[in-house]
C-alpha cells in the first residue's frame, strides 16, 4: 500500500498512505501500526490514502459497529462542523447536526468511484448505507443513508420524476394499517391524508419522487428529522438523508436524472 506516514497531534494520531491502494471501491482495510509509539493501533482507510483509528467496540457512535472508525482528523472535524452547521434562509429551521450520533463514515464526501454509468447518475448501495452523486472520471460524491428495513427494500432503475422542497407527507394506506397511530397526526391535505411539510415532517427538507416510467415506484430520497438513523436500516423502504445532504443533492440533480438502487443482496 505504500509507506505510511504518521502526523502525531496532542490527541488523536492521523496516517496517510502514500499510494491508494487499487482494491474495490470504498472495501475497508485494516493496517496494524508497528511504530510511532501506537503499536497494534489498527486503522481503517479509504482509496485515498485518508486512515482513521479504530477502537474494537462502539463508542461514540450509536451506528458504528464494532471495528468502525471513530475518531476523526480534528481539521477535517471542523470542515465537517461547518459543513452540518445550522441552515439560514428555510422556510422552516433547521438546526446543526450532532455529528457525535453520526459515524463518520457516513458524511458526506468525495470518493474514488469508477462506473460504467454517466455523471449526474445516482447510485444507492442500500446494503452499504451509501448514495453516489456520478461526477465523472471515476469520481462521485458520496452521502450516507438509512434504507428500508429488511422486507421493504426496493431495488431498481427509476427516474427523478418530481422535486419538493419541505414536500407534504402522504403515508400509504398500508402502512397507516400497520400504524394506526399515526393518524393522530395526519389531517385532510390537498392530496388526501397527510402531514403538512415541516420540521416535524418525516420527509424533512426536500423530497425526490422516484418514478419507473409512468408509474409512481412510492419510493423516494428525502431528508429526515431522525439524523441519527443514517447508515442504518430503519424506513418502510424510502433512502433518507441528513437534511444538509439531501438539500445538497436536491441542488445538483435536475429532474429527469437516473436513479439506480442496487440489490441488498
Amino acid at each position: 500500500m505504500g509507506k505510511l506516514k504518521a502526523i502525531l497531534s496532542a490527541t488523536i494520531p492521523i496516517w496517510f498512505v502514500s499510494a491508494p491502494s487499487s482494491a474495490m471501491p470504498f472495501s475497508a482495510q485494516t493496517i496494524i501500526s508497528t511504530d510511532w509509539n501506537v503499536k497494534n493501533a489498527q486503522l481503517v482507510c479509504d482509496e485515498f490514502g485518508r486512515c482513521w483509528q479504530t477502537r474494537s467496540a462502539p463508542y461514540a457512535y450509536p451506528s458504528a459497529r464494532s471495528g468502525d472508525a471513530v475518531n476523526v482528523d480534528p481539521a477535517l472535524g471542523r470542515q465537517y462542523a461547518a459543513l452540518y452547521a445550522p441552515v439560514y434562509g428555510e422556510r422552516f429551521p433547521i438546526p446543526a447536526v450532532r455529528l457525535s450520533d453520526i459515524n463518520p463514515a457516513y458524511l458526506r464526501t468525495a470518493v474514488f468511484y469508477p462506473t460504467h454509468e454517466q455523471p449526474g447518475t445516482i447510485i444507492i448501495d442500500p446494503q452499504n448505507h451509501f448514495l453516489y452523486l456520478i461526477q465523472g472520471g471515476g469520481r462521485a460524491l458520496r452521502y450516507g443513508v438509512g434504507v428500508g428495513r429488511q422486507g421493504f427494500g426496493w431495488s431498481g432503475v427509476a427516474t427523478i420524476h418530481d422535486k419538493q422542497e419541505w414536500p407534504d407527507w402522504y403515508p400509504p394506506k398500508e402502512m397507516i394499517e400497520r400504524q394506526p397511530e399515526l393518524r393522530r397526526q395526519m389531517s385532510e391535505l390537498q392530496s388526501g391524508l397527510g402531514m403538512p411539510g415541516g420540521s416535524r415532517n418525516p420527509l424533512g427538507s426536500r423530497a425526490m419522487y422516484l418514478w419507473q416510467g409512468n408509474k409512481d415506484t412510492l419510493y423516494r430520497i428525502h431528508g429526515t428529522v431522525e439524523p441519527w438513523t443514517i447508515g442504518r436500516s430503519v424506513s418502510s423502504g424510502c433512502i433518507r438523508m441528513i437534511n444538509q445532504d439531501v438539500i445538497d443533492l436536491y441542488q445538483r440533480t435536475p429532474v429527469g436524472a437516473r436513479v439506480v438502487v442496487l440489490s441488498s443482496r
